[in-house]
């Protein structure tokens, strides 16, 4: 990333608990970033100065830890990038939009994974990336927001993770039968798990 470009990211959707709250401030330490920052009922704010600039990030309490909230406008290059690897490691989701000279790059992230990247030059919009069947911006917005669509996830895992014990055991006791049954179904629920990440 050139020093000059902004990268704002919006609709962050990024969850932590206080024990991860407390690693972040350490890291930014660390990092070199002079830091303070304040809490109270409703929300804890850390305070990054990035040269004369102040950016506040805003974790909203929630009833089993924190959220990310607000939209930010970052300049600072280091900072963007543990933005990014945070959203990554987090598997969380933002709308991320790079400004440079006259051209702006609009990734969307879903689960820690860019999902679309869309060029706006002028008047000119161009899809560079698209993961899966192209989606309307109302659909992206349904998916940020869906608490549903992330039960199913965490009970796929858990339904991959059964099978693959199972799997291991028909391994061990040379079922060949019971262990095609296996990998027939960890097929199916690995299918079902991607399509319903992307």
């Amino acid at each position: 990333m050139n020093k000059n470009d902004e990268v704002e990211y919006c609709n962050l959707e990024l969850r932590f608990d206080r024990q991860h709250i407390q690693d972040l401030i350490k890291d930014l330490i660390q990092k070199g970033y002079s830091l303070y920052w304040s809490e109270n009922d409703q929300v804890f704010v850390i305070s990054v100065r990035t040269g004369r600039k102040l950016v506040k990030l805003r974790f909203q309490r929630i009833k089993d830890g924190y959220k990310l909230v607000g939209d930010y406008m970052i300049r600072d290059a280091r900072l963007s990038e543990w933005m990014e690897k945070l959203i990554g490691d987090m598997r969380g989701h933002a709308i991320v939009k790079r400004f440079r000279d006259r051209q702006i790059i609009i990734e969307n992230i879903l689960f820690g994974e860019v999902i679309r990247l869309v060029e706006i030059s002028g008047y000119q919009q161009r899809v560079l990336y698209q993961k899966g069947p192209m989606l309307t911006d109302e659909e992206l917005t349904k998916l940020y927001y869906s608490i549903e669509g992330e039960e199913r996830i965490r009970q796929r895992r858990i339904e991959v993770d059964e099978q693959l014990d199972r799997l291991k055991d028909a391994l061990k006791a040379e079922d060949t039968v019971r262990a095609d049954k296996c990998r027939a179904q960890l097929t199916f629920l690995t299918k079902e798990l991607y399509m319903l990440e992307w």
